[in-house]
């Protein structure tokens, strides 16, 4: 099993290079931004070892956005992806999205069990998306607000959408999307891991059809919320995964950087 780049902290210069087969270009880089005493995202790509079983499950990756304070956002998005990750890899079955839809219930009890352990860490919860390519095949599932986007042909579409207030204002037409980035509640969320009884999650009915030099880019609100679709858009396509990431980056800092910045880019070749 590989488990490439998995972590929080600052801007991750230096990280080990991921062992990654050919066929893909991927980089996942976190910044704690300008006004953030800690990182509370975590992030993480894997893929198995043996031929058979990446030819069932594929490459996994993963951005979770941790809330609850210092130490208990911190540990929420730590679990978060080190369970997806254990239980999408250990999963005997065929179905990659039932892999990530136990993945994501498990990461979901996990942070619950955590938080009623430790109860200085009460409220502790997370975002999470996850995204797994098999073959051509595109498998997610998603809760909170972390976004998956993908570029193809010059567009650059959201799959996921916003479980929050102002996500639930855009799906009702009250408020369009140019309003809601401007929007004083937009950081209210409807959903997370580990934060109510029963997990609400995204999860498709069936997997997107993916094409040659597709791009999937999966980010923390502390991208979205100040760098546009169109800017996510013109720094994936000119240049590789790596320097895209460092532009997004620097973009978000630029413009004041408030929250944790992360993403996660992937580019079929």
């Amino acid at each position: 099993m590989v488990l490439a780049t998995t972590g929080f902290g600052d801007h991750d210069e230096g990280r080990a290079r991921m062992k990654v087969r050919a066929g893909i270009e991927v980089s996942g880089q976190s910044d704690i931004g300008c006004l953030r005493k800690n990182n509370e995202d975590s992030y993480g790509y894997w893929e198995p070892e043996e031929d058979e079983e990446f030819g069932r499950k594929g490459r996994l990756a993963i951005v979770a956005d941790g809330m609850g304070g210092y130490e208990g956002g911190q540990e929420a998005s730590r679990l978060a992806v080190d369970t997806l990750v254990r239980v999408y890899g250990e999963f005997g079955g065929e179905d990659p999205q039932q892999a990530l839809i136990e993945g994501l219930q498990a990461a979901h009890e996990k942070i619950q069990q955590y938080g009623a352990t430790h109860p200085e860490l009460r409220g502790m919860g997370t975002t999470c998306t996850a995204a797994a390519i098999v073959g051509e095949a595109l498998y997610y599932v998603h809760v909170g607000d972390t976004r998956l986007y993908l570029i193809r042909d010059g567009q650059i579409t959201q799959v996921t959408r916003d479980h929050s207030y102002v996500g639930r204002l855009v799906e009702a037409g009250m408020i369009s999307r140019q309003e809601a980035e401007i929007h004083p509640q937009r950081n209210i969320l409807t959903a997370a891991l580990g934060t109510n009884p029963e997990l609400i999650m995204d999860a498709p009915g069936k997997p997107e059809a993916l094409r040659k030099k597709d791009t999937l880019l999966i980010c923390s609100d502390g991208l979205w919320g100040l760098v546009r679709d169109a800017e996510i858009l013109s720094a994936v396509e000119k240049g590789s995964a790596e320097r895209a990431g460092r532009e997004l980056i620097k973009l978000a800092r630029d413009r004041g950087g408030p929250d944790n910045i992360t993403v996660n880019i992937l580019r079929l070749n």
